[in-house]
């Protein structure tokens, strides 16, 4: 089952040395757990997966694009777990699919291309015979979703003031602000550019309402999947001082806006920050050649 991938080798990694005014700052290596599953995925799905096999489904049926890390995380954990998946891409089928998607069709997962329209609307191809399937939103969007990123924050103390993550869906979020206490704070750094829905989002999976969080909406470089010199400057030097590799889509923006607010002195002198590295990294195979150093 999925819970043979126990995370024994997630480490927090303290980086401190970025800060300043007595600011603490680690790093939970969540791109540590599995190859495949990385990153914040594998909490994600886990009570998916528990709910397809005690419904005795044939498998997961979710959504994503050709590089989403959702879709090659839902296959390979299917896969372990002894279950079919289908993947519904968005988009007209390519001559040529991306690496995830190879991998993906590899490890299993039946992949069906739908229109752009129709991936909105979150359509169903007739071909799916969707009642034998447990229906996951892409990224693992839900209450299940949110559950299983909760447990995320099981894994260390409780020690700290802020905790900080990319937020694509907001499903990771939302699980860390159930799981937090009145006086921590949840940031988000959202991966998308004019997302005005997402706060409603985020509200909509959270269980006490009067928790401390904000989404901040200043960091997408452009919008999702976005990126400019100025990213990849960065997360080549971040890399070299830190040997912590990130991906451009969510983890780089992640990294770069927490250190631009330390820089304006956005947190109070004394904060401890947790910063969650969600993993991700196979989407940097998208890059040309020579984009990033590691």
């Amino acid at each position: 089952m999925i819970s043979s991938l126990a995370p024994d080798n997630i480490t927090v990694d303290d980086i401190s040395s970025v800060g300043h005014n007595e600011i603490q700052v680690d790093v939970l290596r969540l791109d540590k757990i599995h190859p495949v599953i990385s990153g914040n995925k594998w909490f994600k799905l886990r009570y998916y997966l528990d709910e397809a096999a005690a419904q005795h489904k044939k498998g997961i049926v979710t959504f994503g694009g050709a590089w989403s890390n959702h879709i090659i995380a839902t296959a390979a954990a299917c896969h372990i777990n002894g279950l079919k998946s289908i993947g519904i891409i968005r988009g007209e089928e390519p001559r040529q699919l991306s690496s995830t998607l190879i991998h993906a069709q590899e490890l299993g997962m039946q992949l069906i291309f739908i229109t752009r329209d129709a991936y909105q609307r979150k359509e169903m191809p007739p071909s799916v015979e969707s009642h034998e399937y447990c229906i996951v939103n892409e990224g693992g969007y839900g209450i299940t979703g949110a559950k299983g990123a909760s447990t995320i924050l099981d894994l260390f103390d409780n020690s700290y003031s802020h905790y900080c993550c990319a937020a694509g869906t907001g499903t990771m979020m939302a699980g860390f602000i159930n799981h937090s206490s009145v006086d921590q704070k949840v940031i988000g750094i959202s991966a998308m550019k004019n997302n005005t829905g997402f706060e409603k989002m985020v509200q909509a999976l959270i269980v006490n309402k009067n928790k401390n969080w904000k989404i901040i909406h200043d960091y997408h470089f452009g919008g999702y999947a976005k990126h400019r010199p100025a990213l990849f400057s960065f997360m080549n030097e971040f890399y070299q001082q830190t040997n912590i590799p990130t991906d451009f889509v969510y983890t780089g923006k992640l990294f770069f806006a927490v250190s631009d607010l330390i820089d304006k002195n956005y947190f109070p002198a004394g904060s401890r920050l947790l910063l969650i590295h969600s993993g991700g990294l196979q989407g940097n195979e998208s890059l040309a050649p020579g984009s990033l150093i590691f």
